[in-house]
């Protein structure tokens, strides 16, 4: 192949030959003889050129990155000339081998070209090949690491202690005498009725909790809300407050769904847990199906040793197609405990709290204020079969959830 010298040498024989074509008329068999010659030359270097053998068509890659890094890959042989072809999230940036994590996923590096020049710089020997290797763009942990070590020392504040609780722990700790403000799900009937006295259990604060944070990955979450994806709030949210929890001592776990089950990470502990989590995130991908329910939850249930917590992150457009949603959520109730966490939709805010200008603005506002109402109805019928529901804007979502679950765990 030739280079653009070599290139530019052979275009230079055309003026040459037109001069010499003019001085002499014999003169442009020359011009033609210089491109001849230019390209007799070209194949010279070619061959003279290095091969390139398999060994040269290796690449360094890294296994990982975060949004916004800047991803350089490395060619195995120094002194030869790279090129990549990469798969999204990982787009071109300002060099032949460096890219851009544009967002959460798993880019591929599907093939590989190398080339060298010959030793008078007119011709490159090229070879190509197929590549398997994979990087994967998780998410940006800075907020993370910071908002994260600031709830996880505050929920720290109230000491380490055992703190009784009233009716929501699993270990008995003692019978005391019912005051007011107490649950009073908490009266012992019995022994009330023996000691003549009304009398409240009390229990110990659970630790080692076993936390499930569940992410649709369908084509709602899909949607943008404010300016980013819903899915990638809700990974940025459930990691801020994944890392509370495996700091606070309890187990937890990341799975993703859409049509089927797309992600599990399985139940980790400890801080050194919280990598798997990281590298779960990164296989939440956007999708573009409608969210099996059922078939997820059930999945997820099944893999579920023990009661948890269950906090789902999802999204939903009218109580028409809510309805298996809600159908797989109170079979899901019966053994566990859920946490439905949402966007505040503040798109739809935003239309109906504007001035109209036009009789379109007017049935704009009208069909988003049909939406909300309909997202309520939704969110009362979760709230009726004894479900948490969670909704905060979202920017504000991922520091509501991680102080909802400190909240929730720590109360005195």
């Amino acid at each position: 192949m030739p280079t653009q010298r070599a290139v530019a040498l052979a275009l230079a024989a055309a003026p040459l030959a037109l001069l010499l074509g003019a001085l002499r008329p014999e003169g442009w068999l020359l011009g033609v003889a210089w491109a001849l010659g230019i390209a007799v030359l070209v194949l010279l270097d070619g061959l003279l050129a290095r091969r390139i053998v398999r060994a040269d068509l290796a690449l360094a890659a890294p296994a990982t990155a975060e949004v916004g890094d800047r991803v350089t890959l490395t060619g195995a042989t120094p002194g030869l000339a790279y090129a990549v072809e990469a798969t999204p999230p990982l787009d071109p940036a300002d060099a032949p081998l460096a890219f851009t994590a544009a967002r959460r996923g798993t880019a591929r590096i599907v093939r590989l070209w190398a080339r060298v020049a010959g030793p008078l710089g007119l011709a490159w020997r090229q070879r190509s090949a197929a590549q398997d290797g994979e990087v994967r763009i998780l998410p940006d942990l800075r907020p993370v690491r910071e908002q994260g070590m600031r709830q996880f020392l505050r929920s720290r504040q109230f000491g380490a202690r055992i703190r009784p609780e009233s009716g929501d722990g699993t270990e008995f700790q003692s019978l005391t005498d019912f005051q007011p403000g107490m649950e009073r799900r908490a009266i012992d009937w019995k022994s009330s009725a023996r000691h003549l006295s009304l009398l409240a259990r009390e229990y110990r604060t659970e630790r080692d909790n076993s936390v499930v944070f569940a992410v649709d990955c369908g084509r709602a979450m899909s949607d943008p809300v404010d300016g980013l994806p819903r899915i990638d709030r809700a990974v940025s949210a459930a990691l801020l407050a994944a890392f509370v929890a495996l700091k606070s001592g309890d187990t937890v776990r990341l799975f993703g769904f859409a049509g089927r089950p797309v992600a599990d990470s399985g139940s980790v502990n400890g801080a050194r847990g919280f990598a798997t989590l990281h590298r779960t995130a990164a296989e939440l991908d956007y999708g573009n199906r409608e969210s099996n329910y059922t078939l997820s939850l059930v999945s997820l249930d099944q893999r579920l040793q023990r009661r948890s917590l269950v906090i789902l992150f999802t999204e939903f457009t009218d109580p028409t197609s809510a309805e298996l949603m809600l159908a797989a959520a109170a079979r899901m109730h019966k053994r566990h405990r859920l946490l439905f966490v949402l966007f505040h939709d503040v798109e739809l805010d935003r239309v109906v709290d504007a001035r109209p200008q036009s009789a379109d603005d007017i049935v704009r506002a009208n069909v988003a204020h049909a939406l909300l109402r309909e997202r309520r109805i939704v969110i009362e019928r979760l709230k009726r079969l004894g479900i948490d529901v969670l909704e905060a804007n979202p920017d504000d979502l991922a520091l509501a959830l991680a102080e909802r679950y400190v909240r929730d765990r720590e109360r005195p």
